[in-house]
């Protein structure tokens, strides 16, 4: 029986509906996201209360789905509604054979009752959730639904997200909390990148190596970082991803980015000599060994038991940036490429993808791969995913290879160079040949790329362009952004209320500036907010600032040589990684330099003065410190204005061969009174090696008890030059990257 109190509401809603039902509708708009393809509204209201019931079919899925539709309910608005087939005020579920596409699906409210029509569960599922978001956001004994008829379906059979757990670990609360995001924004896929150089995260119960050794690696400063998933703890995530109409799909790399799996078995390489988990970023030379037939007894091994973990119909092998250094030395893989008759190592690696493709066939499974598995050649039953761009596309395409887009989503790019609008306003359709191979895309994904992405900053990096994402992939046309951003107010909200922290549309979240200032014997640390109530936090003794830590709100003025780390907090809570600045005493500080060859002024944010702010260089290249040269000498000659006593010089120079930066062969460093008569002060040779892939910082140092007496001091440091076969810049010229000249 519905007690008096809720006939009384329910009769003072009702008469407020059929009144003002037009400015109700109005006012709604349904702010749903991905945008519907239809959307008709009605006349009048649904007033779902604890008297409301939901109905299904009898099959287990639709069952699921009705509880998951009562829970959800519940959650959102307070009120328990129950599973009665004689209800007169109820929810209905319902199978229509004349909707085709499985996702595809109708809702309709009434005034006496809401019913969600599909072909298939997945439609119902993908129903469910947008009822959920035209849901009032209210909580009360009785909440009322616009009357609406939206018939939807999506564009793209494929929309996904990848997560890259391999360079950092995300803890499985985190990874549930994307998924349910995923799904509310009806992303029907999960992928899952579970092994990388720096580091193995699937526990295979057969090779316990993998994880008692590949899950960790030591970082720069000496600690230990890692983490893996049981096999228990991976069966679970599946499981809560089914239930929420999302599927997951694992990639396993091979043959390339393997060093973690290596170092925990080594004899599947082909120098088959102890290796170490990297904690190097960048493309490394040690992969599996494609000659050596027990490298393939050992991947099928494991894919055996990931086959098991994993019911999605797919299976990522990578297959992307595989260097062919180590398979032209071995013995093995030359005796493979002639045994086969391949022509070189790139057919090697298609017979290497091949092999691993006819197995998972032969499991049932279809490869994904990177669109590097085009080269040498590929079975044109696998699915190619391209990031390299179009060109690639048109590629796959012409092979007949069916293909998933995912250059034009990475979104470990900074915002401010992929912008929600820019997310928003990607056409797939810019492929070329894409309307004569329409059936052969699939749809796109959205990678998270984590070599500068932790859990602290992984959300502000994913929405809101996660929705743009999701607008483009659902509703396959280019819309219009000012309603999308209008729909996206809401949802701003909603993101609120679960905590997660998003990033700005077109800009950081936080970016930081430090110079400087001779004057008063000083630096100034500056921060620019991504939105207006960030507060700044840091801290001097090399801890991570806290919420407790002392802030301040766009400038700090520092008067000591130390170290600060500093980190944007909003609502109690870190949204972006700590940021470092060493700063140290120079008596150059305040002094002029100038340069035979003009620095490249992309790098160091403050020009000239950078070599000598006392401001120190990190290992990141791209800090806005370092300051660099490609195809020159550095020379450089600093003026301090007068005499000065001083007994040490040194200078830092960066080594990053992945990023084409290699150390100078020779620094020399001089000392002169008048600048026309110079005394050499040190000349050394540094063994740089371009081959080295180690990101290290190398100080070169001059120093003596005895004061020498000068006005000016010069550097000059000669370049590599041009990088040696078998680098992956081979024939371009190196850079010289150098911060800072230290006088004391």
């Amino acid at each position: 029986m519905i007690d008096s109190k809720i006939v009384g509401i329910r009769s003072v809603l009702l008469t407020v509906a059929l009144i003002a039902t037009a400015s109700i509708v109005l006012r709604a708009q349904f702010d749903i996201i991905p945008k519907p393809q239809s959307v008709r509204p009605g006349i009048g209201v649904f007033l779902l209360d604890r008297s409301t019931t939901v109905d299904s079919p009898p099959d287990h899925r639709s069952r699921e789905i009705a509880k998951f539709l009562a829970d959800s309910i519940r959650m959102q608005t307070g009120i328990s509604i129950s599973k009665n087939r004689t209800g007169n005020n109820r929810i209905e579920l319902r199978f229509d054979p004349k909707i085709v596409d499985g996702e595809a699906y109708r809702l309709t409210v009434s005034e006496s009752r809401i019913t969600i029509e599909a072909g298939d569960t997945k439609g119902l599922f993908w129903a469910v959730q947008t009822l959920r978001q035209i849901l009032p956001s209210t909580r009360g004994e009785v909440v009322a639904i616009p009357a609406v008829v939206i018939n939807d379906r999506p564009e793209y059979s494929y929309r996904g997200h990848m997560l890259d757990v391999g360079r950092h670990f995300f803890p499985v609360e985190f990874i549930k909390r994307q998924i349910d995001l995923l799904s509310y924004y009806k992303i029907n896929t999960f992928r899952w990148h579970l092994t990388e150089d720096q580091g193995w995260r699937i526990e295979i119960k057969k090779y316990p190596r993998l994880t008692d050794v590949g899950a960790w690696r030591k970082e720069a400063d000496g600690s230990k970082y890692g983490g893996f998933y049981t096999q228990r703890q991976i069966r679970d995530v599946v499981e809560y991803a089914r239930v929420r109409n999302v599927q997951v799909i694992p990639e396993i790399e091979m043959p390339g980015h393997s060093v973690a799996a290596l170092a925990a078995y080594p004899e599947y390489s082909c120098r088959q000599k102890p290796l170490k988990v990297t904690a190097e970023w960048g493309v490394h030379k040690d992969v599996f060994c494609a000659g050596n037939e027990h490298t393939f007894d050992f991947l099928k091994d494991v894919l055996d038991e990931v086959i098991e973990l994993f019911p999605s119909p797919y299976i990522h092998i990578g297959g992307d940036e595989v260097p062919k250094d180590r398979w032209r030395e071995c013995p093995l893989c030359q005796q493979r490429i002639r045994s086969e008759g391949l022509k070189d190592e790139h057919e090697l690696q298609s017979y290497f993808i091949r092999r691993i493709q006819q197995y998972l066939e032969s499991k049932g499974k279809t490869l994904i791969g990177w669109d590097e598995i085009l080269e040498g050649g590929a079975d044109r039953n696998v699915v190619v995913e391209v990031w390299r761009g179009n060109s690639e596309a048109a590629k796959a395409l012409a092979g007949g290879h069916r293909l998933i887009v995912a250059g034009p989503f990475y979104f470990d790019t900074p915002i401010k160079n992929k912008t929600l609008k820019e997310v928003f306003f990607t056409d797939l359709t810019s492929i070329p040949s894409y309307f004569e191979n329409r059936d052969l895309v699939l749809g796109a994904e959205c990678p998270l790329w984590t070599e500068h992405v932790t859990p602290v900053n992984a959300e502000s990096k994913l929405y809101p362009r996660l929705q743009a994402f999701a607008e483009v992939t659902w509703t396959g046309n280019v819309g219009d952004f000012d309603d999308f951003k209008r729909r996206m107010a809401l949802h701003y909200a909603h993101m609120d209320s679960l905590g997660i922290a998003y990033g700005p549309e077109d800009k950081a979240v936080a970016e930081y500036g430090i110079v400087s200032l001779p004057a008063i014997d000083a630096w100034r640390l500056t921060g620019v907010k991504g939105f207006n109530d960030i507060t700044f936090r840091y801290t001097t003794d090399g801890s991570e600032p806290s919420p407790r830590a002392r802030s301040f709100a766009e400038s700090l003025d520092i008067s000591r040589p130390l170290l600060i780390k500093v980190a944007p907090f909003r609502n109690g809570k870190k949204v972006d990684l700590s940021r470092s600045f060493t700063l140290t005493a120079n008596t150059a500080i305040g002094a002029s330099v100038t340069y035979a060859d003009p620095i490249d002024k992309r790098y160091a944010k403050a020009g000239e003065s950078a070599l000598i702010d006392g401001i120190v260089g990190s290992r990141e290249y791209n800090d806005g410190i370092w300051v660099g040269w490609q195809g020159a000498d550095m020379d450089a000659v600093i003026d301090l204005g007068r005499p000065r006593r001083f007994t040490s010089v040194s200078v830092n120079f960066l080594q990053q061969s992945s990023s084409w930066i290699v150390l100078p062969r020779r620094v020399s460093m001089f000392a002169s009174e008048d600048k026309e008569t110079w005394v050499e002060l040190k000349a050394i040779d540094t063994g740089a090696n371009a081959m080295d892939m180690n990101t290290s910082i190398r100080t070169i140092t001059f120093n003596q008890p005895k004061a020498i007496i000068a006005r000016y001091v010069r550097v000059n440091a000669v370049r590599f030059g041009k990088l040696p076969a078998g680098h992956n810049g081979a024939g371009g010229e190196s850079w010289i990257f150098a911060d800072e000249i230290i006088i004391r």
